[in-house]
Protein backbone atom coordinates (compact mmCIF):
# COMPACT_ATOMS: atom_id res chain seq x y z
CA UNK A 1 0.00 0.00 0.00
CA UNK A 2 1.42 3.34 -1.02
CA UNK A 3 1.21 6.91 0.15
CA UNK A 4 0.11 9.57 -2.31
CA UNK A 5 2.35 12.52 -3.07
CA UNK A 6 0.59 15.16 -0.99
CA UNK A 7 0.97 15.76 2.73
CA UNK A 8 -2.60 15.16 3.81
CA UNK A 9 -2.75 11.49 2.69
CA UNK A 10 0.66 10.97 4.37
CA UNK A 11 -0.88 12.02 7.63
CA UNK A 12 -4.04 10.02 7.10
CA UNK A 13 -2.18 6.83 6.18
CA UNK A 14 0.25 7.00 9.07
CA UNK A 15 -2.43 7.99 11.53
CA UNK A 16 -4.45 4.95 10.59
CA UNK A 17 -1.72 2.32 10.39
CA UNK A 18 1.23 3.61 12.44
CA UNK A 19 -0.46 5.85 15.00
CA UNK A 20 2.59 8.03 15.56
CA UNK A 21 2.88 11.81 16.10
CA UNK A 22 3.59 14.39 13.40
CA UNK A 23 7.37 14.79 14.05
CA UNK A 24 7.90 11.08 13.46
CA UNK A 25 5.71 11.18 10.36
CA UNK A 26 8.03 13.81 8.88
CA UNK A 27 11.07 11.80 9.89
CA UNK A 28 9.67 8.54 8.53
CA UNK A 29 8.78 9.94 5.10
CA UNK A 30 11.84 12.16 4.64
CA UNK A 31 13.91 11.22 1.58
CA UNK A 32 17.64 11.28 2.37
CA UNK A 33 20.59 11.87 0.05
CA UNK A 34 21.32 8.14 0.27
CA UNK A 35 17.77 7.42 -0.92
CA UNK A 36 18.26 9.78 -3.87
CA UNK A 37 21.55 8.11 -4.76
CA UNK A 38 19.93 4.68 -4.57
CA UNK A 39 17.02 5.85 -6.73
CA UNK A 40 19.44 6.93 -9.47
CA UNK A 41 21.43 3.70 -9.37
CA UNK A 42 20.29 0.40 -7.88
CA UNK A 43 16.55 1.12 -7.73
CA UNK A 44 16.54 1.63 -11.50
CA UNK A 45 17.54 -2.02 -11.88
CA UNK A 46 14.51 -3.30 -9.96
CA UNK A 47 11.37 -4.40 -11.84
CA UNK A 48 8.31 -2.24 -11.16
CA UNK A 49 6.62 -5.22 -9.52
CA UNK A 50 9.19 -5.26 -6.68
CA UNK A 51 7.90 -3.57 -3.54
CA UNK A 52 9.72 -2.68 -0.29
CA UNK A 53 7.78 -5.38 1.55
CA UNK A 54 8.90 -8.03 -0.94
CA UNK A 55 12.52 -6.99 -0.41
CA UNK A 56 12.04 -7.28 3.36
CA UNK A 57 10.48 -10.71 2.86
CA UNK A 58 13.47 -11.69 0.74
CA UNK A 59 15.78 -10.69 3.60
CA UNK A 60 13.77 -12.79 6.06
CA UNK A 61 14.01 -15.77 3.69
CA UNK A 62 17.78 -15.28 3.37
CA UNK A 63 18.40 -15.50 7.12
CA UNK A 64 18.11 -19.32 7.53
CA UNK A 65 20.35 -19.84 4.49
CA UNK A 66 22.95 -17.47 5.95
CA UNK A 67 22.75 -19.33 9.26
CA UNK A 68 23.09 -22.71 7.54
CA UNK A 69 26.18 -21.59 5.61
CA UNK A 70 27.76 -20.17 8.78
CA UNK A 71 27.09 -23.32 10.79
CA UNK A 72 28.57 -25.38 7.96
CA UNK A 73 31.63 -23.06 7.96
CA UNK A 74 31.02 -22.46 4.26
CA UNK A 75 32.07 -18.82 4.51
CA UNK A 76 32.54 -18.35 0.76
CA UNK A 77 28.78 -18.87 0.48
CA UNK A 78 27.83 -17.14 3.72
CA UNK A 79 29.63 -13.89 2.90
CA UNK A 80 27.81 -13.01 -0.36
CA UNK A 81 24.50 -14.16 1.13
CA UNK A 82 24.99 -11.91 4.15
CA UNK A 83 26.11 -8.94 2.05
CA UNK A 84 23.10 -9.29 -0.27
CA UNK A 85 20.71 -9.62 2.67
CA UNK A 86 22.25 -6.63 4.45
CA UNK A 87 22.22 -4.51 1.29
CA UNK A 88 18.54 -5.27 0.80
CA UNK A 89 17.92 -3.23 3.96
CA UNK A 90 19.14 -0.10 2.17
CA UNK A 91 17.10 -1.00 -0.92
CA UNK A 92 13.73 -1.45 0.77
CA UNK A 93 14.07 1.73 2.83
CA UNK A 94 15.08 3.84 -0.15
CA UNK A 95 12.32 2.37 -2.32
CA UNK A 96 9.69 2.90 0.38
CA UNK A 97 10.57 6.55 0.90
CA UNK A 98 11.24 7.63 -2.70
CA UNK A 99 8.20 5.80 -4.12
CA UNK A 100 5.90 6.61 -1.18
CA UNK A 101 5.34 2.93 -0.41
CA UNK A 102 5.69 2.99 3.37
CA UNK A 103 3.45 0.43 5.06
CA UNK A 104 2.77 -0.61 8.63
CA UNK A 105 3.99 -4.15 7.83
CA UNK A 106 7.29 -2.85 6.46
CA UNK A 107 7.80 -0.45 9.34
CA UNK A 108 7.42 -3.34 11.77
CA UNK A 109 9.20 -6.19 10.00
CA UNK A 110 12.08 -4.29 8.41
CA UNK A 111 13.85 -3.78 11.79
CA UNK A 112 12.82 -7.29 12.86
CA UNK A 113 14.60 -8.70 9.80
CA UNK A 114 17.66 -6.56 10.52
CA UNK A 115 17.89 -7.68 14.13
CA UNK A 116 17.42 -11.35 13.27
CA UNK A 117 20.11 -11.16 10.58
CA UNK A 118 22.64 -9.43 12.83
CA UNK A 119 21.71 -11.34 15.99
CA UNK A 120 21.89 -14.83 14.50
CA UNK A 121 25.11 -14.05 12.64
CA UNK A 122 26.68 -12.62 15.79
CA UNK A 123 25.76 -15.64 17.87
CA UNK A 124 27.28 -18.00 15.31
CA UNK A 125 30.53 -16.32 14.23
CA UNK A 126 31.21 -13.25 16.40
CA UNK A 127 31.03 -15.47 19.47
CA UNK A 128 33.48 -17.95 17.96
CA UNK A 129 36.02 -15.69 16.26
CA UNK A 130 35.98 -12.47 18.27
CA UNK A 131 34.27 -12.70 21.64
CA UNK A 132 31.23 -14.46 23.03
CA UNK A 133 30.73 -11.50 25.36
CA UNK A 134 30.60 -9.13 22.41
CA UNK A 135 28.12 -11.36 20.60
CA UNK A 136 25.87 -11.60 23.66
CA UNK A 137 26.14 -7.84 24.21
CA UNK A 138 25.05 -7.17 20.61
CA UNK A 139 22.03 -9.44 20.96
CA UNK A 140 21.17 -8.09 24.43
CA UNK A 141 21.26 -4.45 23.24
CA UNK A 142 19.04 -5.30 20.27
CA UNK A 143 16.50 -6.99 22.54
CA UNK A 144 16.58 -4.02 24.91
CA UNK A 145 16.02 -1.60 22.01
CA UNK A 146 12.98 -3.53 20.80
CA UNK A 147 11.52 -3.86 24.31
CA UNK A 148 12.20 -0.20 25.11
CA UNK A 149 10.53 1.01 21.90
CA UNK A 150 7.55 -1.29 22.43
CA UNK A 151 6.83 -0.21 25.99
CA UNK A 152 7.71 3.44 25.45
CA UNK A 153 5.26 3.73 22.57
CA UNK A 154 2.70 1.36 24.12
CA UNK A 155 2.95 -1.21 21.39
CA UNK A 156 2.74 1.22 18.50
CA UNK A 157 4.95 0.80 15.46
CA UNK A 158 7.85 3.25 15.35
CA UNK A 159 10.52 3.87 12.69
CA UNK A 160 14.25 3.54 13.18
CA UNK A 161 16.13 6.81 13.69
CA UNK A 162 19.51 7.91 12.38
CA UNK A 163 21.46 6.56 15.36
CA UNK A 164 19.85 3.16 14.95
CA UNK A 165 20.61 3.15 11.24
CA UNK A 166 24.27 3.99 11.88
CA UNK A 167 24.41 1.13 14.38
CA UNK A 168 23.01 -1.28 11.81
CA UNK A 169 25.44 -0.03 9.17
CA UNK A 170 28.43 -0.56 11.48
CA UNK A 171 27.18 -4.02 12.45
CA UNK A 172 26.80 -5.05 8.81
CA UNK A 173 30.24 -3.75 7.85
CA UNK A 174 31.80 -5.36 10.92
CA UNK A 175 30.27 -8.75 10.17
CA UNK A 176 31.16 -8.42 6.47
CA UNK A 177 34.81 -7.77 7.34
CA UNK A 178 34.76 -10.74 9.71
CA UNK A 179 33.38 -12.97 6.98
CA UNK A 180 35.97 -11.66 4.53
CA UNK A 181 38.65 -12.51 7.11
CA UNK A 182 37.27 -16.03 7.35
CA UNK A 183 37.44 -16.36 3.56
CA UNK A 184 40.92 -14.94 2.85
CA UNK A 185 42.55 -15.02 6.29
CA UNK A 186 44.10 -11.54 6.50
CA UNK A 187 44.49 -10.58 10.22
CA UNK A 188 43.90 -6.87 9.52
CA UNK A 189 40.36 -7.70 8.46
CA UNK A 190 39.69 -9.31 11.83
CA UNK A 191 41.02 -6.20 13.58
CA UNK A 192 38.80 -3.92 11.49
CA UNK A 193 35.78 -6.14 12.12
CA UNK A 194 36.40 -6.09 15.86
CA UNK A 195 36.68 -2.30 16.05
CA UNK A 196 33.57 -1.80 13.90
CA UNK A 197 31.49 -4.15 16.03
CA UNK A 198 32.58 -2.51 19.28
CA UNK A 199 31.81 0.86 17.72
CA UNK A 200 28.39 -0.46 16.72
CA UNK A 201 27.87 -1.55 20.31
CA UNK A 202 28.61 2.00 21.46
CA UNK A 203 26.05 3.37 19.01
CA UNK A 204 23.60 0.77 20.27
CA UNK A 205 24.02 2.08 23.80
CA UNK A 206 23.56 5.64 22.55
CA UNK A 207 20.42 4.54 20.74
CA UNK A 208 19.06 2.96 23.89
CA UNK A 209 19.90 5.58 26.54
CA UNK A 210 20.29 8.88 24.64
CA UNK A 211 18.49 8.93 21.31
CA UNK A 212 15.94 6.19 22.06
CA UNK A 213 15.82 4.73 18.59
CA UNK A 214 15.60 1.16 17.34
Amino acid sequence: MSIENNHKPHRTFLDRFLDIPEPKVSYLTKVTWVDRLMSKTFLKLLPSSVTPNRITQFRLICIPFVAWALLAHDFSIAMPLFVIAAFSDALDGALARTERKITSWGTLYDPVADKLLVGITSLIIVSEYISIRLALAIVFIELCLVASAYFRYKGRIVPAKTMGKIKMLLQCFGISFLLLYLVIGSPILLTIATYLLYLALMFGLLSLFVFRSI
